[in-house]
């Protein structure tokens, strides 16, 4: 029985990677990739209500692609780019922000949609 005990922790050491034969591995990671981030803010317009809001927009990216989107400083889930198009959803609202032509467009499932332009802060 104790013949048995030590094999099976010898096993267990082997299998997590513990004990006498277990060689530490250096793993080098590769250097941090640097991002920049830019700051929009859309006066978008909502309809029918006709009320102005102001909603900021921050984008994260590197040289490849972007990397986070944040909307009124809440980070969303996911998004989607199509081409200089960025997609994504807060709570209800679908919206759209296209980078080039600087301008929020969004709807609320079909209740109340806005438009607005964008700047950079």
């Amino acid at each position: 029985m104790k013949a048995f005990a030590t094999a099976t922790l010898g096993l267990l050491l082997i299998a997590s990677g513990g004990g006498a034969w277990a060689q530490p591995t250096a793993k080098s990671k590769p250097p941090a990739k640097k991002t920049s981030d830019v700051t929009l803010v859309c006066e978008a317009v909502y309809l029918p209500a006709r009320t102005t809001w102001t909603r900021t927009v921050n984008i994260v990216y590197d040289q490849k692609r972007v990397r986070a989107v944040q909307i009124d400083g809440v980070p969303v889930y996911t998004f989607a780019i199509q081409e200089t198009v960025i997609l994504t959803a807060v709570d209800n609202e679908r919206i759209q922000i296209d980078t080039a032509a600087q301008t929020w467009t969004s709807d609320f499932r079909g209740q109340a949609t806005a438009q607005g332009r964008c700047e950079r802060s």
